[in-house]
């Protein structure tokens, strides 16, 4: 869709600000981007480039909020945008003028203690001084002991609407036919250590039967021992294929702050099978709906249940849990409640 002409407004309508730490963070910011876009309004999205990688949680979130805010300057002066959406509460830590905040967590609740003692305060000002949030879930502000569906206005905070990344649409008439699915299990994990690989690896060594595979996707240099594949780092598209190919997704996150993939694997017809990992995590709550035996701490078990006994209808029955995470719901929401908040002199062409 064109954008909305404005004739003689200087500037873009929304500037995106994005730290790039993950794939998945620019994914999300280039998914929202795109998304503004095509509700008419002009939207640019600008990234900070590689992170360094430092030795703390605080110094790391310095590092990056420090980033973040000469970006934003830097593209401010050059756009000229009527709204700022800084994607991520670390995005927002030190901004230099106040924007909307695209969140998939608290601060508050991933650095506990002394990780987070510069982080906490500043985030709840600007919880308080952003125009909007833009939560990925109605749990990310759980912390604050405060959730919501669609928009709410939590008491000495900005208004809050639940904006979820989107995975696509779910009858895509442009999508590949369905792919044999010759791959037993597969693990996305881009950070071992948080995504509890090895429980997941040693849980499979105990369960495997013979010509079993499971592939290890998000990875490079992993080294995979016997009946593990290791599909390395992928573009979203080659991910998606192998979610199409795949039986099982298996997750052991020590947290959840989202989590679009097992919400993709959902979407692409396979059986979830994760262990009841704290943080907002929305495909947790549709995996114990789907099949309560498959979310257990006994990751093997769970995973043994999901091949040889699977629930008859598991996908056809997954689909009225995921409308909320497609592309269509993204972009009503976009149109109802975010531009009209962000622009208020915005209209939906």
């Amino acid at each position: 869709m064109e954008a909305v002409d404005r004739p003689g407004a200087p500037g873009i309508d929304v500037l995106v600000v994005v730290i790039a730490s993950t794939g998945g963070w620019v994914s999300a910011a280039e998914e929202l981007t795109a998304g503004i876009r095509r509700a008419g309004a002009t939207a640019e999205l600008v990234h900070t480039g590689s992170v360094p990688r430092v030795r703390t949680f605080a110094l790391t979130d310095l590092t990056q909020a420090l980033l973040a805010r000469r970006t934003a300057v830097r593209a401010a002066a050059t756009h000229q945008p009527r709204a700022i959406v800084y994607c991520s509460i670390v995005g927002a830590l030190l901004w230099p003028t106040p924007g909307a905040i695209f969140i998939d967590s608290m601060a508050a609740e991933n650095r506990p203690g002394r990780h987070g003692v510069w982080q906490r305060p500043v985030e709840r000002r600007r919880l308080r001084q952003a125009p909007l949030i833009l939560a990925w879930s109605g749990r990310s502000l759980a912390p604050l002991g405060e959730a919501g569906t669609h928009m709410c206005r939590p008491a000495r905070r900005a208004p809050v609407v639940v904006l979820s990344p989107p995975i696509g649409s779910l009858s895509d008439p442009a999508a590949p036919a369905p792919a044999p699915r010759d791959v037993d299990v597969v693990v996305y994990a881009a950070d071992p250590e948080k995504r509890r690989l090895d429980l997941i690896l040693a849980a499979w060594q105990r369960v495997r039967r013979e010509r079993e595979v499971l592939v290890v996707a998000g990875l490079d240099g992993f080294r995979a021992p016997d009946g593990v594949r290791s599909a390395g780092r992928l573009q979203r598209q080659a991910f998606r294929a192998l979610l199409r190919r795949s039986r099982v997704f298996a997750a052991a996150p020590r947290r959840e702050d989202h989590g679009i993939a097992p919400l993709e694997a959902l979407a692409d017809g396979c059986i979830l099978v994760t262990t009841p990992s704290p943080g907002p995590y929305p495909a947790l709550a549709i995996a114990g709906a789907l099949d309560q035996r498959l979310v257990s701490d006994d990751i093997g078990r769970a995973i043994r249940i999901a091949l040889d006994d699977p629930i008859p209808g598991y996908t056809a029955s997954a689909i009225p849990h995921l409308e909320p995470f497609t592309t269509e719901a993204f972009d009503r929401i976009l149109r109802a409640a975010v531009l009209p908040a962000l622009l208020p002199a915005w209209r939906s062409p």
